[in-house]
């Protein structure tokens, strides 16, 4: 039986594998289906601490792959389907193998909703397609970009926009917005915000150098195509936490989020399971808040142990 185990290889669950590392707990960190997490699809990272000149995404979950490594963690390649945290040893299943914990650090991620379309994922990652207008946006200063989507979410990241671009084109597939009252406002009021309503975007244009040139549109009312020329396209359609092994054992939002337990940030309802990252915080969704969780579920499992033993 492990001492740990934790579930995902991004920020969270690499900094969580650190910190229980360097505790002498000879964690196992079990990769799912995207190995390095959503920044290893990141071109260039420029707001996570300690790099001025930015970081390579992959490049910077590579480093922290093998900081843990170098403390004594473990990485084995492994999608937990399932889990049964009925008893003090915990039980994580991989199709038909099994491994047990006394401790489980749940750091799944989360991946953004995608439109489907075609060109969204040839240029997705560096070639002007993102999902992460905090990440990004101030790689498009002084040019014009398109937000999809209609809820908060979209129109944060149209109004953050504007502090670098141009202009920013706000296309929604309804007549008005799905977002709070003041935020739909306060987009909307923005003369660098120009909304495209009852439209879909059916493809995204690649220019000669295989970037994004403009993307075509269609309203759902007349039928009418259209195209708009933009450097960058910011998809803000949600996201979808990775926690579907977990319904029905702990408590997740009406999203799918795992909800922490008794006024903390990564205990949960069950003791010894601990959360951290992106699975459980739909607000910030950013490196360092992940890495931050991570170090926090290391230390509370680091505690636990203690106190279990």
């Amino acid at each position: 039986m492990e001492n740990v185990i934790i579930l995902g290889t991004g920020c969270a669950g690499f900094t969580a594998g650190i910190y229980t590392a360097r505790a002498n707990l000879n964690p196992l960190i079990l990769e799912g289906k995207q190995p390095g997490g959503q920044l290893t699809t990141t071109s260039e990272v420029e707001n996570f601490p300690g790099f001025p000149q930015g970081v390579d995404g992959y490049d910077l979950m590579d480093n922290l792959r093998k900081q843990a490594t170098k403390f004594g963690a473990r990485v084995e390649n492994a999608f937990i389907d399932r889990v049964d945290f009925s008893d003090d040893c915990k039980t994580l299943y991989s199709g038909d193998k099994s491994y047990k914990a006394k401790v489980v650090i749940i750091a799944t991620g989360a991946a953004p909703r995608l439109l489907g379309i075609p060109g969204e994922q040839e240029m997705y990652g560096g070639k002007g397609v993102t999902t992460c207008a905090t990440c990004d946006g101030a790689f498009y200063r002084d040019m014009e970009v398109v937000v999809i989507g209609g809820g908060d979410s979209a129109c944060e990241e149209a109004l953050f926009l504007t502090r670098f671009c141009s202009k920013v084109t706000l296309v929604h597939r309804r007549d008005e917005l799905r977002a709070s009252k003041i935020m739909a406002e306060r987009t909307l009021a923005h003369e660098k915000i120009e909304a495209v309503w009852d439209s879909a975007v059916e493809e995204i244009l690649p220019g000669e150098d295989g970037r994004v040139k403009a993307i075509k549109t269609k309203n759902l009312k007349s039928g009418e195509a259209g195209e708009i020329a933009c450097k960058g396209v910011f998809i803000a359609i949600g996201h979808l936490p990775n926690t579907q092994p977990f319904e029905g054992i702990l408590d997740l939002d009406t999203n799918g989020y795992l909800v922490p337990a008794n006024g903390s940030m990564v205990k949960t309802s069950i003791p010894g399971v601990f959360v951290a990252g992106d699975c459980a915080d739909h607000v910030y969704r950013q490196a360092i808040t992940a890495a931050g969780m991570g170090c926090q579920s290391a230390i509370e499992a680091e505690r636990w142990l203690a106190e279990s033993n």
